[in-house]
């Protein structure tokens, strides 16, 4: 299986959104990554439901929504009438995961848990079996453009190794830092799915550069 590519439609280009997604719809991006912030989990607001739900109108690709809000469980049948097909939410953010992933599950949306940098993976050996997908942030969560942290490599090694052992079938992504020089490094630590923003839609040729990541 190659690589799947999810661009991040945080680095978009917001006074030209329809020409961005054009691109994505045209390009072999597997999905849409989007980041719904509220400024009380992370310090940023990035955008809500109204772009969300313009986005899902004209994109073709799945739509990879990655909540960094508190309460994202008081979203779930919002982000499923939407049209999403992937519901992440913050480890950090829910107490009750195992609830809310099965809620997501419910609405019909595949359900992605993410760990923030300082999190360790052996946190969700009790809930890998139930998760579609696990995204690491090699990056603070917040803003893009950020600086990869090192560690992530061997992060995603742990992860690898924990879902192997469990027989989960959950994917693992990264999201942060994610370009030329990182990438092939964490497609080979064990990445199946690609976030990349800035790297890709401030590129000369954004479809080339997706389909660079795709072929790693």
């Amino acid at each position: 299986m190659s690589t799947m590519v999810s661009p991040s439609l945080l680095a978009a280009d917001f006074t030209n959104l329809r020409s961005d997604i054009d691109m994505i719809n045209r390009s072999e991006a597997d999905w849409l990554h989007m980041d719904i912030m509220d400024g009380v989990f992370v310090p940023n607001i990035s955008f809500g439901f109204p772009v969300l739900e313009a986005v899902a109108g004209i994109c073709k690709k799945p739509l990879d929504v990655h909540f960094m809000t508190v309460h994202p469980e008081a979203y779930i049948e919002t982000t499923a009438r939407i049209g999403a097909m992937m519901m992440n939410i913050h480890y950090e953010a829910c107490t009750h995961l195992h609830r809310t992933i099965h809620e997501i599950k419910k609405h019909g949306m595949k359900a992605g848990v993410t760990l923030n940098p300082s999190t360790p993976v052996h946190l969700l050996e009790d809930i890998i079996g139930d998760v579609d997908m696990v995204l690491l942030m090699s990056v603070n969560p917040g803003f893009g453009g950020q600086k990869f942290i090192e560690n992530t490599i061997a992060k995603v090694r742990r992860l690898r190794k924990l879902i192997e052992s469990t027989g989960s079938k959950a994917l693992i992504e990264v999201d942060g830092g994610v370009q030329a020089e990182t990438a092939p490094r964490l497609v080979k630590a064990g990445v199946d799915v690609l976030v990349s923003g800035s790297y890709v839609f401030k590129a000369e040729d954004p479809i080339q550069t997706i389909r660079g990541l795709k072929n790693l």
